[in-house]
This record gives structure tokens, C-alpha cells and sequence, in this order.
């Protein structure tokens, strides 16, 4: 179900979705009161839902179209602003499974290869995801690497994607207060981060904030790469560092997952502990093995919980992954094997 107040729009939209096999939009909407009027009766597994609409907008719409139809995946559309970016995330507080940055002119946007595969991998993803909650999850794929034998992490570093942000915070939940600190990898625009980082800080007991170049990596606070920045991390005396850089892209992204995980392998001596969440591509695959060949522990999300088993999928085909798993019980292992008492 599509909905949003440009006609042309919705028409493109449309045209982008239905080119895609097993695909169809039962209903277009012009505004978020009739979505609510139609939803119900409609009964779509996705609904694309614009934030910026008159009569009645995304935001009042949001838990009323929840609400009529609970067996729906809300994806939000939001401007490429900052007030674009704080709407998206407050829009996932309140329920939204998803997110898409709106393309800037919606014709000649919504032909940019990027944004066309990110929509549909989560148009599918989310009608995966709805249609198989309550049912057995698959089990782990059989090869798994072992726990790594360098003793306690002394720093943990997460990479996501594509349904990355309610993976996190699923995750950020549930982690108590570790003592060692976090840095993490999010493939999102500039801007986003801000305000994703300001959700995750309101979550849990860890504290989060974006990465600042020279900052110290605190114990107990998640460091989040900025939108277009790669996040490094360096030794130093006592501790580590972080490191903002503007180098090219790897794997189409910056910041991307794999300088982070190869620069934390070589400061902390392959004592990182490395989790890939949900995510299109196989960006951190390289920088796993990184840590894996440094006697570091890598540990993935499980598909049956993955929006789309892209970058987890490639890290447990390559026989990386020391435990395939759903965010929540990732984040058990997390505090146990950073405990100040683990033991290798």
C-alpha cells in the first residue's frame, strides 16, 4: 500500500514496485486519512507511508494504520534532512519497522539503482519478516568458528545495514553496561546518525553518541560513525582513540563496516569481539576475517530475524561466525564474553 500526497509519486512508485516479481500495490493513498480508512480492508503485508502529507500526516497516521492492521510492516518515507532524519527515527520509536530516505526529485531519484534496490530488498525483507513472526526459525547453519583464545575482548565493534536501526536497538536494549567500549557502523545519510544516535542513547544503559575525530573510547558508551565518515580506531596509550576519515568509500558505502573492523583488530591486538547485523551486500566481510585471523571472536545475526541476510549471510557462509543468533540473544553473549570475569 502506498501512501502520499504526490500523485506523481505514488504513479512512480508504483511503476518501481510492480517491476519487481511478487510485488503488487493493492492501494494508493492520498493522504494518511485515507490510508486509515483503507488499511484494514486492504490488508497489505508493507505499507509505504509518506511523513510530510495534508489533511492528516504520517506521524498521526502511523499508530492508527498499526493499530487497524497489526499484521503490517510500516515503512516511513522522510525528507534528506535533519528534520527528515528526526521524523524517520521517531516515526521506528513509535512502531515503524523501516525507513527510506525520500529521493531528492522523486522522478529522477526514484531511478537511482541505490535507492531501488534498498526499497525493494526492505519491501521484501519486511513482508518476510511479518509473514514468518510466530513460526520455528531455521536452524544455524551447522560450520561455525570457534570462540577466539586471545582472553577477553577489550573492545566490541557492531556493523549493520538494511534494518539495521531496530536491530540495534533491539540489541542496545538489552546490553547492561559494559566495560569496554563500542563502536559501530551503520550505513545511514548524514544527519541520520545524529538522530539514531540520540534514540539509542534513550534506550539502554549504554550511553551513545556519534564519534568525534581524537575522542578517547569510553568503557560503557556506543561510538556511531557519522553519516559519510569512516570510522577508525586507533591505539594509544591505555585505551583507544577514534579516527574520522573521508577516504573513498568501500563497498559502495561511508562509512563502511570493513575499515572499522580492521583498524579495531590492529589497535586492540585482535582482542575485539565483532557482531554483523542485518544488511544488504557483504560489507564487514573482510574486516571479519581480519578480526578472526587476529584471534578476534565474530558473532552474526541469524536469518530468520535478519531484514536481509546479506552481510550476517556472508560472514556465516565463510565459516566466520562463532554464534548465529537473533539481536537479544547476541547481546547476552556480548556482555558474557566482555564480563570483567570471562574467561577465554
Amino acid at each position: 500500500m502506498l501512501c502520499d500526497d504526490s500523485a506523481t509519486a505514488r504513479s512512480i512508485l508504483a511503476r518501481l514496485l510492480e517491476s519487481e516479481a511478487g510485488i503488487r500495490v493493492v492501494h494508493r493513498a492520498a493522504d494518511g486519512r485515507a490510508a486509515v480508512a483503507a488499511v484494514a480492508a486492504v490488508k497489505p503485508d508493507v505499507v509505504l507511508l509518506d511523513l510530510e502529507m495534508p489533511v492528516m500526516d504520517g506521524m498521526t497516521a502511523l499508530p492508527l494504520i498499526l493499530k487497524a492492521a497489526p499484521q503490517a510492516a510500516v515503512i516511513v518515507a522522510s525528507a534528506l534532512t535533519q528534520r527528515g532524519a528526526k521524523a524517520a527515527i521517531a516515526a521506528l520509536a513509535a512502531g515503524a519497522a523501516d525507513y527510506v530516505p525520500k529521493p531528492q526529485g522523486t522522478a529522477g531519484g526514484a531511478a537511482d539503482p541505490a535507492f531501488r534496490a534498498e526499497l525493494i530488498a526492505k519491501v521484501r525483507g519486511w513482508a518476510r519478516m511479518k509473514r514468518q513472526a510466530g513460526t520455528t526459525p531455521r536452524p544455524a547453519l551447522p560450520r561455525a568458528a570457534p570462540i577466539a583464545s586471545k582472553g577477553r575482548p577489550v573492545l566490541v565493534a557492531i556493523g549493520c545495514s538494511t534494518g539495521g536501526p531496530q536491530a540495534l536497538a533491539a540489541l542496545v536494549q538489552r546490553l547492561p553496561r559494559l566495560p569496554v567500549p563500542v563502536v559501530v557502523v551503520q550505513h545511514m545519510p548524514v544527519g541520520f546518525t545524529t538522530m539514531l544516535a540520540e534514540h539509542l542513547d534513550r534506550l539502554g544503559a549504554l550511553r551513545c553518541a556519534e564519534a568525534r575525530d581524537g575522542e578517547a573510547l569510553a568503557a560503557g558508551r556506543i561510538h556511531l560513525a557519522p553519516g559519510d565518515r569512516h570510522l577508525l580506531v586507533d591505539a594509544t596509550t591505555g585505551g583507544f582513540v577514534a579516527r574520522l576519515t573521508s577516504d573513498a568509500p568501500e563497498n559502495f558505502c561511508r562509512p563502511a563496516v570493513d575499515p572499522m573492523l580492521r583498524s579495531a583488530a590492529r589497535a586492540a591486538g585482535g582482542k575485539v569481539l565483532a557482531v554483523i547485523l542485518t544488511g544488504m551486500g557483504h560489507d564487514g566481510l573482510e574486516g571479519c576475517r581480519a578480526v578472526a585471523a587476529a584471534g578476534g571472536t565474530v558473532l552474526a545475526q541469524d536469518e530468520a530475524s535478519s531484514v536481509v541476510w546479506g552481510m550476517p549471510g556472508a560472514v556465516a557462509r565463510a565459516g566466520l561466525a562463532a554464534l548465529l543468533a537473533p539481536p537479544e540473544a547476541l547481546a547476552e553473549r556480548i556482555a558474557a564474553l566482555t564480563a570483567e570475569r570471562a574467561v577465554a
